[in-house]
């Protein structure tokens, strides 16, 4: 059965997560966490994540906005920088995260091919509305869902069914696409074709079903697509 669907996770797939960082480095008198950036960067989003899944795990949910902000107030204790200024600015920053480049070019091209397009991200709905909006990609995307209508996130089987619904497809009709490898294998369990866009060559997470396909940016998923 041909690929009919195909669904982006969204920060760290579609949206630069290390961008705000990286702005914020540059900018003129933040010599002291220019120095720290990339680190800053890394452990706010490991925390990010190991947060939504303790959560999950723990059924203590926590809307993603304020998950974001509990990780970052962790990063920037951990490197021992208090700045009440540059956290807000920090997440300031976040509600405008650039697209990675091969985006805008490879969403048209789906759009094109006829196919329907979408995200699903622990994001809220504000936050995804903002990112979309700031990355000028609204236009490219049929759906915006958001775990935040379940109350849990990511990998809970409820969430990757969202997408069977809303679409009205079978979990082998939808090509799922995520930088996250976790997301990418549970995604794959569910039944749904997966890529895992592998930006920093990791190893595979030892989960239960492995993403069917790895790539290194998203350039060639309308290719996919039509191949499936």
């Amino acid at each position: 059965m041909a690929i009919t669907t195909c669904i982006f996770d969204a920060y760290g797939t579609l949206f630069d997560v290390a961008a705000a960082a990286r702005i914020a480095a540059a900018e003129q008198g933040r010599e002291e966490f220019a120095a720290k950036w990339s680190e800053i960067a890394a452990i706010w989003r490991a925390k990010q994540l190991q947060y939504t899944w303790l959560r999950a795990a723990a059924d203590t949910h926590l809307d993603f906005w304020r998950v974001t902000q509990n990780g970052l107030d962790y990063a920037l204790e951990a490197a021992s920088l208090s700045d009440p200024e540059l956290r807000e600015r920090l997440l300031a920053l976040y509600w405008e995260l650039s697209a990675f480049p091969e985006v805008p070019d490879m969403l048209s091209a789906l759009k094109a091919a006829g196919l329907k397009t979408g995200i699903l991200s622990n994001g809220t709905p504000r936050m995804l509305s903002g990112a979309v909006e700031s990355a000028g990609i609204g236009g490219a995307l049929d759906a915006v869902l958001s775990v935040e209508k379940l109350g849990v996130f990511k990998p809970h089987p409820s969430v990757y069914r969202m997408v069977d619904g809303h679409f009205g497809v079978l979990p082998k009709q939808v090509l799922f696409v995520s930088s996250n490898g976790w997301d990418a294998s549970y995604a794959a369990h569910h039944g749904f074709q997966t890529v895992w866009v592998n930006r920093a060559n990791e190893p595979m997470d030892r989960l239960p079903s492995d993403p069917q396909h790895i790539m290194q940016d998203l350039t060639d998923i309308p290719k996919l697509a039509a191949r499936l």
